[in-house]
C-alpha cells in the first residue's frame, strides 16, 4: 500500500517536525558554526529541528539523494526558488496583517497574503506537471499538488480570492478636505485636478530644474484619520467589505498543513545549496555519497573541513584537499605528524564527512563512501572544570569513560590528542588500553596523537601522518597521507613545548 505524500525529506513518515537540541559534539566538529551560516537569514524555519536529526538507514538518505539531483536541474530549482519567494511574500503580509490593529486593513493584507498562497501553489503545480521527475519525493509532491489544486477547497479560496479583488478594484471615492473637516463621498467622475495643475505650470519650464517634491514614505499603517477615512468608504460599499470581512474569518485557516511542511522542508535543501555554491564556483567538489549500514570499507577522494573552507574562501587563501581509505579490516585512523600540520583538521573533516552523509547531502569530495553510525561521539581537549574537582589527565579519563560506556561498534569516535596533559609512559599504557577497547567495539575511529605506537596494535589500525615540506620542514603542507609513523611525534611535541622546535630555533638564530 503506498502511503499518501507527506513530506520530500522523511520517506512514509507521519510524525511532524521534533526539536531536539544540538548534539554534543557539534562544537567540536565545528558543524554548529557549517549550521549557523545555514540558517543565516532562515531562521523563521527553524532549520535546526531537521539538522540535528541524521539518518541512520541508507534507504532514507537515498531517498533525499534523489530529490537533491533532480532539485539541481535549473528547471526544477528554478520553480522551487519561485515558490519559496511566493511563500516568503505570503509570509510577510500575514506578519503585516497581524501587527495592523485597523481591522479593515488586517483583512485586506490577509486577502493579498492569501492571492500569495493560490499563486504561488498553483504555479509550482503547474511547473512540475510539465517536468519529467523520477525521484518518489518530488513525483510524490507533483501528484499531490495536482490534486490538491483540483480540489475544491483550493478551487473555491481561488475563485473567492478573485472574485474579491477585481471587487475591490472597483471601489472609487472622493475625498474633499477644507479645513478640518474631510469629506468622503462617492466618485462620480470628477475633474482630475492634478492633470489641470500640471497642463498650467508646463508652459513655466524652462529646460531641467531641480526636483524639489519631497517623497512621501508609504508606511503600512494607517494614522487615525486615513482610518477614518476607510470606515466612511465601507460605508459608501457595504457589500464589498461585508464579504472581505467574511473571508477573513471563514478563510483563517487557508494553508494546508502539506504545503506549509513542504515551504519549510523546502529550505532545508536550498539553504545547503546556497550554502556549497560559492566553494563550488571556486572549482572544490561536492557529491552525494554511498552509504551503508553493512559496510564499513570507506573512501573520499579531494575531501575538506567544511567550516574551514568558507574561513579560507572568505579570506582569499587555498584549501587544502585530502584523501581517505579503509578497507577491512581496517577501522582506526591514527594520525601524527607535527603540530599545526593539519591533523585536527582531518579528524574534524572526517566527522563532518559522516554526519553530512547522515543528513542526505551532498558531502565535500569528488567521490565518496560512508558507513552511517547510530552515534558520534567527539573526544576534544578541554580546559580544567574547576568545579568537576578533577585533574586534566583525570578528566579525559572519565569522558573517555563515558564514551566507551555507551559506544556500539556501529559508532564513530573521534578522538583528538588524547592524554597529552600526562608523560609519554602513561599515555603509552592508557591510550594502548582505550585503543585495545575500541579496536574490540569493531568502531570507527580517528586518533589523532603523538604516540606513534598507537598506529601500530594490529591490522585494525592505519597509521596517516601530516606532511611537510622535505626541503623545509618548517612549512606545512597540510596534506595527511597514509604513512607509517615515523617515530619523531613526541619528540616534535615536546620540542615545541619547550620552545625549541625548528621554527622556534629558526627565529632565534635570524635575529
Amino acid at each position: 500500500m503506498t502511503l499518501p505524500f507527506r513530506s520530500i525529506l522523511f520517506e512514509g513518515e507521519t510524525d511532524e517536525f521534533e526539536t531536539p537540541e544540538a548534539p554534543a559534539f557539534f562544537g567540536d566538529l565545528h558543524l554548529d558554526q557549517i549550521l549557523g551560516q545555514l540558517v543565516s537569514g532562515r531562521e523563521e524555519y527553524e532549520l535546526g529541528s531537521v539538522f540535528y536529526r541524521p539518518l541512520h538507514d541508507a534507504r532514507a538518505v537515498r531517498y533525499r539523494h534523489h530529490v537533491l539531483t533532480e532539485l539541481e536541474q535549473p528547471a526544477v530549482l528554478d520553480a522551487v526558488r519561485a515558490f519559496a519567494r511566493g511563500m516568503q511574500q505570503m509570509r510577510e503580509r500575514l506578519a503585516l496583517a497581524n501587527r495592523l490593529h485597523y481591522s479593515l486593513q488586517k483583512q485586506r493584507w490577509f486577502l493579498d497574503a492569501t492571492v500569495a498562497y493560490c499563486e504561488s501553489v498553483r504555479l509550482l503545480a503547474q511547473r512540475l506537471a510539465e517536468l519529467e521527475l523520477c525521484s518518489s519525493g518530488l513525483v510524490g509532491l507533483r501528484d499531490y499538488l495536482v490534486g490538491y489544486t483540483r480540489s475544491d477547497e483550493f478551487s473555491s479560496l481561488t475563485v473567492e480570492t478573485r472574485e474579491l479583488l477585481e471587487e475591490l478594484s472597483q471601489v472609487r471615492y472622493a475625498v474633499q478636505i477644507k479645513d478640518a473637516r474631510v469629506t468622503v463621498s462617492p466618485y462620480r467622475d470628477e475633474r482630475d485636478m492634478s492633470a489641470e495643475v500640471e497642463r498650467t505650470f508646463e508652459r513655466f519650464k524652462r529646460g531641467a530644474m531641480e526636483d524639489h517634491r519631497v517623497r512621501l514614505r508609504d508606511y503600512p499603517d494607517m494614522n487615525h484619520v486615513e482610518a477614518q477615512i476607510l470606515d466612511r468608504v465601507a460605508k459608501l460599499y457595504p457589500d464589498a467589505f461585508a464579504r472581505l470581512g467574511a473571508f477573513y474569518v471563514r478563510s483563517a485557516q487557508y494553508l494546508d498543513r502539506t504545503i506549509g511542511r513542504l515551504d519549510r522542508e523546502l529550505q532545508f535543501y536550498l539553504a545547503y545549496l546556497d550554502y556549497i555554491e560559492p566553494l563550488r564556483a571556486k572549482g572544490l567538489m561536492f557529491s552525494l555519497p554511498r552509504v551503508s549500514t553493512r559496510t564499513k570499507e570507506e573512501h573520499a577522494t579531494a575531501t575538506f573541513d567544511l567550516a574551514l573552507a568558507h574561513q579560507l574562501l572568505a579570506e582569499d587563501r587555498m584549501v587544502v584537499c585530502n584523501d581517505l581509505r579503509l578497507s577491512d579490516p581496517e577501522r582506526v585512523l591514527v594520525i601524527s605528524g607535527p603540530n599545526n600540520g593539519g591533523k585536527t583538521t582531518f579528524a574534524r573533516m572526517y566527522g563532518q564527512l559522516h554526519y553530512l552523509a547522515s543528513l542526505g547531502l551532498p558531502v565535500p569530495g569528488s567521490d565518496a563512501e560512508v558507513f552511517l553510525p547510530d552515534q558520534i561521539f567527539t573526544h576534544f581537549e578541554r580546559e580544567e572544570d574547576i568545579e568537576t574537582l578533577r585533574g586534566k589527565f583525570e578528566d579525559e579519563l572519565y569522558r573517555i569513560h563515558e564514551i566507551l560506556e555507551q559506544a556500539t561498534s556501529g559508532s564513530l569516535l573521534i578522538m583528538n590528542e588524547t592524554f597529552g596533559s600526562t608523560t609519554r609512559h602513561d599515555a603509552v599504557a592508557v591510550g594502548t588500553e582505550v585503543m585495545r577497547q575500541i579496536i574490540e567495539l569493531d568502531a570507527l575511529c580517528v586518533f589523532v596523537t603523538f604516540v606513534d605506537e598507537l598506529a601500530s596494535l594490529g591490522e585494525s589500525t592505519v597509521s596517516m601522518m601530516g606532511t611537510v615540506l622535505p626541503d623545509d620542514p618548517a612549512v606545512r603542507t597540510y596534506k595527511v597521507v597514509r604513512k607509517a609513523a615515523d617515530g619523531l611525534a613526541y619528540a616534535a611535541a615536546i620540542a615545541e613545548k619547550h620552545g625549541l622546535s625548528y621554527e622556534a630555533l629558526h627565529r632565534r638564530l635570524a635575529r
